[in-house]
């Protein structure tokens, strides 16, 4: 197997409350195309569905192999990069980059890491929520006055630049040096969510803000890259406060 082979391996594309069948299909033939094999969704609406068969073309393979999941902390268990593609500028953003510097990044730290490529719906994207799990966003460049792309056109794209990272031989010379791991999703997310816990006993979290705050919260963490001694030293401290709590 090929190093292209095992790197593209690494990644998963996680489509997020698709709403209609046949874009399920049509992801598929275009993750297929580019030899992607990993394919999470969450909450779909009609999954398995014959639409989605008749619209994979031949990768009816992905469509049988696809993970469902009915939350988006399952489809990234066991990932260390989290990556949401959206079009839309936010007010609390994370890094947002264009899909082909972005791609170069990401297919160097696959040699360590497993990469989750996330899609929000169709009709709205991915949603304050949803953003909050990504380390990193991505955007495609389209025309600015009709940028519109449809699911599986944006997957394919995301796909064929990462693919085509390794047509170039400079940055194979960066995939060699490239060896950080970096910590899992579920560790940083067991963290987060211990730490919201705290907050909300001591009474600093509100019910209108607490979702903003911890965003900005996520924000500032994840931008220390922390490590998983790191993580288990603020996690002890926060055991101890809530052990004095008690």
């Amino acid at each position: 197997m090929s190093t292209k082979s095992n790197l593209l391996k690494q990644f998963r594309i996680v489509l997020c409350e698709t709403s209609h069948a046949g874009n399920i299909g049509s992801v598929a033939r275009a993750m297929k195309t580019m030899g992607f094999t990993n394919l999470y969704l969450v909450n779909p609406k009609n999954f398995p569905n014959k639409q989605a068969q008749a619209l994979a073309c031949g990768a009816e393979d992905i469509l049988q192999k696809a993970t469902v999941v009915n939350s988006i902390e399952a489809a990234l268990k066991n990932v260390h990069h989290v990556v949401g593609f959206t079009t839309r500028k936010r007010e609390l953003t994370q890094p947002h980059k264009n899909v082909r510097e972005l791609s170069k990044q990401l297919f160097n730290e696959a040699k360590n890491n497993k990469i989750a490529v996330i899609f929000g719906n169709e009709t709205n994207g991915l949603s304050n929520l949803e953003l909050q799990h990504c380390k990193t966003l991505g955007f495609i460049d389209a025309n600015s006055k009709y940028s519109s792309l449809n699911l599986a056109q944006a997957v394919q794209i995301v796909c064929h630049e990462i693919r085509m990272m390794s047509e170039f031989p400079d940055n194979n010379k960066i995939l060699k040096t490239t060896n950080k791991k970096y910590v899992s999703y579920d560790l940083q997310n067991g963290f987060y969510n211990h730490l919201r816990e705290i907050l909300d006993q001591i009474g600093f979290l509100k019910k209108i803000q607490a979702d903003r705050l911890m965003t900005r919260l996520r924000l500032l963490f994840n931008r220390t890259q922390m490590e998983k001694e790191e993580i288990n030293i603020l996690r002890g401290i926060l055991s101890a406060i809530q052990k004095n709590l008690k």
